[in-house]
């Protein structure tokens, strides 16, 4: 039986939850928020999570960029929920598991742990520096989204990046101008996904830093 980590949506999002990207600032203290996941956040059966609306599953959801490209994504028909079967996605992300909390980071480092498990599990490459917190996705208008929360984050890749589940994924680099492309000519894209081309379109070039090794 598989558990993932939920908090109720009202501890979120008391007066009343935001839909699209909202960035970490003065309308979203980062802070509080993972206040709030740590304090409020607990374990539940994914089964009855999927079926639970007031009930948010909180999903560590990467950018991998190289430069003026982003890592694209497509999820192929052997993945495991046939609702995101076909789609694309800039995102590389998963749920948080009861794993992710027996870190030294304990509940406090729950979002982070599993943010580099899934980044582990997926991909194979080498982060030049720290992940940049981005801020927070939001779509209630589909039934995925509806039970779902995103923290975004953004790492920059130091060199070349690999699918690792190839039996379930397929990736390649995409031009970051490129996105709006296909967002227009309505490329099979996660909703979470084209919420965030604008994003991903408008991030700057990050510094090159000393890689801390393979994720």
């Amino acid at each position: 039986m598989e558990f993932v980590y939920v908090v109720p949506r009202e501890v979120l999002f008391p007066a009343g939850a935001p839909q699209g990207f909202v960035p970490f600032g003065p309308h979203l203290d980062r802070h509080r928020l993972l206040q709030q996941i740590e304090a409020a956040g607990f374990f539940v059966e994914r089964a009855r999570a999927e079926q639970e609306p007031r009930w948010k599953q909180i999903i560590p959801y990467a950018l991998v960029t190289g430069g003026s490209r982003v890592w694209l994504l497509e999820r192929t028909a052997r993945g495991g929920d046939p609702r995101l079967h076909g789609k694309l996605s800039i995102g590389v992300g998963g749920h948080l598991e009861p794993v992710d909390a027996r870190g030294p980071g304990g509940r406090a480092g729950i979002p982070a742990a599993g943010a580099a498990r899934e980044l582990a599990e997926e991909l194979e490459f080498e982060p030049a520096g720290e992940p940049e917190e981005l801020g927070l996705i939001n779509d209630d208008s589909n039934p995925v989204g509806a039970v779902h929360v995103g923290l975004v984050l953004r790492l920059e890749a130091a060199g070349s990046v690999a699918v690792r589940e190839r039996e379930v994924l397929k990736g390649r680099w995409i031009e970051r101008q490129e996105l709006t492309g296909l967002v227009s000519s309505g490329a099979n894209l996660e909703s979470w996904s084209r919420l965030l081309v604008p994003v991903a379109s408008s991030l700057p070039a990050l510094p090159l830093r000393p890689a801390p090794g393979p994720i």
